[in-house]
């Protein structure tokens, strides 16, 4: 079977969603299927990283000018991470997919909806959309919201009632390496002392959230034998300056880039700083407490629900950092409700979503 992906990371996206979607290719491969992505060059974009894992690739061409004509530039209009018009971005993506002509079209982008989808129809077998938001139709066979929170009803009205649904964290995209360490890292949970944190807002953090959180962190009277492990990606636009803040804390700190171990960073960590979105549910799978700090408007909804099952403390703002985080990281150091978190964490996916999600793929391409 021949899979194709639309999807893109840039500096404004991040890079979550083509994670996502590597992740499930991969599966996919592993299982015997083709698969092959269409991106586009944006800044940040992760091209090199897909084609070194061996998949075909398509590299759209970057945005030129203001293709959108005048529009808000907050972050939420997502049309803006486009780059250019829905109708250019169809034709672009129609003429990279004739040569093979997928059996499948995975789309995971928050500016594409059912018009885009309806073009592309034509030119594929059938259209999976990986989405987060629940707040536009789509014209697809199959839809995965990976979301803790998220009702199967919140797509009553934006999907045909022939589209089958994939709701929940039971459907959470993760590396194999993250089931396969679960039961490790809960055993070693059993007895907590926080003594590691692990420290990740992003691939890209670009308004240095993490230089926020070590400023905090360093007038907190934390234990000396502390250790602050701090992973950002390669484009982070303040790379540099958290490396040489890093260097003035008053106890041990790394920064490391590009890491291929999260699965083994996270085992190892007792509490964890980060932000809302995929990495939640790495998280949860190793039953690593969080404390989560709201970037984006659209992680508001995920957010509150991890902090109402109690795997989670939420810091609803950046602009809050120093003034709630540090009270959140001494009340949960001396009050033992590291424990209580992991167990509420570990209840909500046990990281085999991506297995599932394959399995109703293959599932429904033998019913034809």
């Amino acid at each position: 079977m021949k899979i194709a992906f639309r999807v893109d990371a840039s500096v404004q996206i991040g890079t979550g969603h083509v994670m996502r979607c590597l992740t499930l290719a991969d599966e996919l491969t592993r299982q015997g299927h083709e698969c092959r992505f269409v991106c586009r060059e944006h800044e940040g974009h992760l091209a090199d990283l897909t084609a070194s894992k061996g998949y075909g690739l398509t590299l759209l061409p970057a945005p030129s000018g203001n293709e959108l004509g005048a529009r808000d530039s907050n972050s939420d209009d997502y049309a803006l991470w486009l780059g250019v018009p829905w109708q250019k971005d169809a034709r672009q993506t129609l003429d990279a997919l004739e040569p093979q002509k997928p059996d499948w079209l995975v789309v995971d982008h928050y500016a594409l909806d059912a018009e885009w989808e309806r073009v592309l129809a034509s030119a594929v077998g059938n259209i999976m959309v990986i989405d987060d938001l629940a707040n536009r139709p789509h014209e697809c066979a199959m839809l995965l919201d990976q979301n803790h929170g998220r009702e199967t009803s919140d797509y009553d009205e934006l999907l045909s009632a022939g589209c089958q649904r994939l709701i929940g964290p039971r459907y959470a995209l993760l590396r194999p390496e993250f089931s396969e360490l679960r039961q490790q890292s809960l055993n070693r949970r059993q007895h907590f002392e926080l003594k590691r944190i692990l420290i990740s807002l992003g691939g890209v953090d670009r308004t240095n959230v993490t230089g926020q959180v070590l400023e905090t962190l360093k007038e907190l009277a934390l234990p000396s034998n502390i250790e602050l492990d701090i992973i950002m990606g390669a484009a982070a636009p303040y790379l540099d300056e958290v490396r040489q803040q890093t260097d003035r804390l008053p106890f041990k700190a790394s920064v490391s880039v590009n890491v291929k171990d999260m699965a083994e960073r996270m085992c190892l960590a007792d509490l964890s700083v980060g932000a809302p979105g995929g990495t939640s549910w790495e998280r949860c799978c190793l039953g690593l407490p969080s404390v989560l700090v709201v970037l984006a408007e659209n992680q508001v909804r995920g957010a509150i629900a991890l902090e109402k099952s109690g795997a989670a403390l939420t810091i609803n703002s950046v602009t809050k950092i120093k003034a709630t985080l540090a009270s959140i990281v001494l009340d949960i150091s001396v009050s033992g409700r590291l424990k209580k978190m992991s167990e509420a964490a570990a209840g909500i996916t046990d990281g085999s979503g991506v297995f599932r999600a394959v399995d109703v793929i293959n599932n429904a391409c033998e019913r034809g």
